[in-house]
């Protein structure tokens, strides 16, 4: 069995993002990810009712729950684990989230600096 820590962008070990709503691509609360994992959902958002009304027009629902896939619905100030190129389209579109750097995945680092996501930190 597969042992590895996975990492956030501070290089520490992935801190939980949520589970409540239960979230990440393996339902795990992590925003951890593999080669499944088509979106790369490795930011660890906090969610706005402008980022949640940005996403519906972008065609991906976060707000109806969907019970058949244990999904609740978001509503503004829930943490989930958003795919990185969403977030980038919201950051072009001047509704990025917050980010909670010890809970997004170092892999996010692949596509966004350190230090844009640090202007994005929900502890700052």
């Amino acid at each position: 069995m597969n042992r590895e820590v996975t990492l956030n962008v501070l290089e520490q070990p992935l801190v939980p993002c949520s589970f409540d709503p239960l979230t990440g691509f393996f339902r795990d609360g992590c925003c951890k990810t593999n080669a499944e994992d088509a979106g790369s959902h490795l930011i660890c958002a906090i969610v706005t009712n402008d980022f949640l009304q940005f996403s519906l027009a972008r065609g991906n629902n976060l707000i109806t729950p969907v019970p058949q896939y244990q999904f609740p619905g978001l509503i503004a100030g829930d943490q989930w684990c958003l795919c990185i190129n969403r977030w980038l389209e919201a950051l072009e579109a001047n509704c990025a989230p917050l980010v909670k750097l010890e809970s997004t995945n170092i892999k996010a680092l692949e596509k966004v600096s350190l230090s844009l996501l640090e202007q994005y930190s929900s502890e700052s």
